[in-house]
């Protein structure tokens, strides 16, 4: 049985390798390690298993938008801690993930052993952040509640609102998902419900809440 098993998002397969390495020498041959290059991989994994140790989540992960992916992994699976890993190393993106409820935020530019160190510290049940994580302005209540309302979807309506944020009509929604166009309308309505808008419009501008630096 693997001592630790811990999921890997991110969609540079590079990166991912190279975390892959990182923590096998980090926490020993016997880790599991499994990878995910998008938000929809990742939910699979999560669906078919639920008890993951550790997420480690890039904050530009396609299929999310900011930390829109990290809100519905709180949401949906909060027992499982969640560390972000990023190039966007300023303190308002690491303060957001704090407030957005992550456990740690690592920079991709870390040295081998301070990432090492920051997952051993996570596993071991406490948090990890960089120094500059006590600047950076607090998030807004606005974006408070976009989280509360985008944490409350199930990933399939997550999927779906992304898709409509993205302009797709609910028949070309209705595709992509393999589902009918009577269901999509039906997620629409349960979405928009949740998250207390009434147009397509007005739930883009909430998802852009979730933005990685917030627009002044």
């Amino acid at each position: 049985m693997a001592a630790y098993e811990i999921l890997i998002a991110d969609d540079h397969p590079l990166f991912r390798s190279a975390l892959q390495q990182a923590l096998t020498l980090g926490l020993g041959p016997e880790v599991r390690l499994v990878e995910a290059a998008s938000i929809a991989e990742l939910e699979g994994h999560l669906a078919t298993k639920g008890d993951w140790d550790l997420v480690l989540l890039d904050l530009n992960m396609p299929g999310a938008y900011g930390f829109s992916g990290l809100v519905l992994l709180r949401g949906q699976y909060p027992h499982i801690p969640v560390v972000m890993i990023s190039a966007q190393e300023e303190a308002c993106v690491v303060n957001r993930s704090r407030e957005f409820g992550a456990s740690g935020f690592i920079p991709k530019s870390s040295p081998l052993e301070t990432l090492q160190q920051a997952v051993r510290q996570v596993l071991d049940g406490d948090t990890w952040w960089p120094a500059l994580a006590e600047e950076g302005a607090p998030v807004s209540e606005e974006a408070k509640a976009a989280s509360a309302g985008l944490a409350s979807l199930t990933p399939q309506q997550f999927r779906v609102l992304t898709m409509v944020c993205e302009g797709l009509l609910n028949k070309q929604i209705a595709y992509e998902l393999s589902v009918s166009e009577a269901t999509v309308k039906a997620h629409v309505t349960a979405i928009f419900r949740k998250l207390g808008v009434r147009t397509r419009t007005q739930a883009a501008l909430l998802l852009q809440q979730m933005e990685s630096i917030p627009t002044q």
